[in-house]
């Protein structure tokens, strides 16, 4: 009797005599959205990465009805960047789909940037926030006072990705600071909950810090290039970033974990996430604030470190058993 064997199932096949044992490999779905139907550029070689760890990927388009998520041994979300606007059919689709990783409570947290409240208050130092609930229906006067007195200030929704809807104003000019009430107006009129930040000024020659994790290690590091001029408009799109490898201190590393820790703890989640980025603002003092923990749909920078797709894909591959 003669066996053909290699991957991880197997269905058998007769032939006469001979039984001959059909081989798949795992199957994994990497999520993207309608405009990035062959994924992102980051995302590039991770196909032909996971085909090397004997896995058979595919991107797959989110939103797309006809796509059947129970045939996949897990689904990875990667390029979806459209969800902000559709954010409630998004995680309507995220609790429909059984082996998401990172799962549909953590998208439904991490995809609303409250959640930086509740590490706030976990012990967490975040970037210091004024929360405007629409409910509150807030008067023009209402909102000029809860705009900084002092230093340039940032305005974004709660609900948002690659700094869509978010500007910096210059506190200083009445033009600026009437833009800046008529922004938060509109989000809050149309029911968007609205975040206001200190521009932190140290980022415009330190850059922001984002530290990537696969399965709650670290794996590299980026600095990002401040990103908002002062009196931009809102963007309206996704601003990209200039990138470079950078090194970071053992502090980072270590705030980078407790900030996902804290995650945990604050999701009543054990399970370690598959990816995690962790990003960081410097303070007026130096020290790490909290700008963003990405746990949904964030770039890994894969192609800026030797080793970090085929790192990333052998993690999904031992998720999958290949």
């Amino acid at each position: 009797m003669n066996y053909e064997t290699a991957g991880a199932s197997t269905r058998p096949r007769y032939c006469g005599a001979t039984i001959l044992v059909t081989v798949s490999n795992p199957r994994v779905a990497l999520v993207t959205s309608e405009n990035l139907p062959d994924l992102d550029q980051d995302n590039a070689g991770l196909i032909s990465a996971l085909a090397d760890a004997g896995v058979t990927a595919t991107a797959e388009i989110w939103s797309n009805p006809t796509v059947n998520w129970d045939e996949f041994d897990l689904v990875v979300i990667r390029s979806t960047w459209d969800y902000s606007s559709r954010r409630d059919e998004f995680v309507q689709w995220a609790r429909s789909v059984e082996r998401l990783s990172n799962s549909a409570q953590i998208v439904e947290w991490n995809t609303d940037k409250y959640y930086l409240k509740r590490l706030g208050e976990a012990g967490i130092p975040v970037v210091r926030t004024v929360w405007l609930d629409p409910d509150r229906h807030l008067s023009s006067q209402a909102i000029h006072t809860r705009l900084p007195a002092f230093g340039d200030f940032v305005i974004k929704p709660t609900i948002s990705s690659g700094s869509q809807d978010t500007a910096r104003y210059q506190e200083a000019t009445a033009p600026a600071r009437t833009r800046a009430i008529n922004q938060v107006r509109d989000m809050l009129a149309s029911g968007r909950h609205v975040m206001i930040q200190p521009y932190l000024s140290k980022v415009d020659e330190a850059g922001e810090a984002a530290l990537v994790f696969i399965e709650g290690e670290f794996s590299h590091a980026v600095r990002k290039t401040a990103m908002l001029v002062r009196g931009d408009e809102p963007a309206t799109s996704y601003v990209p970033e200039t990138l470079q490898s950078t090194d970071v201190s053992d502090s980072y590393v270590a705030l980078a974990k407790d900030v996902i820790a804290k995650a945990h703890e604050v999701l009543g989640d054990g399970e370690e996430f598959l990816y995690a980025r962790v990003d960081f603002l410097p303070g007026e003092d130096g020290e790490p604030l909290l700008l963003e923990l990405e746990l949904t749909e964030p770039a890994l920078f894969l192609s800026t470190h030797d080793g970090a797709l085929e790192k990333f894909a052998q993690a999904i591959a031992k998720r999958v058993g290949a």
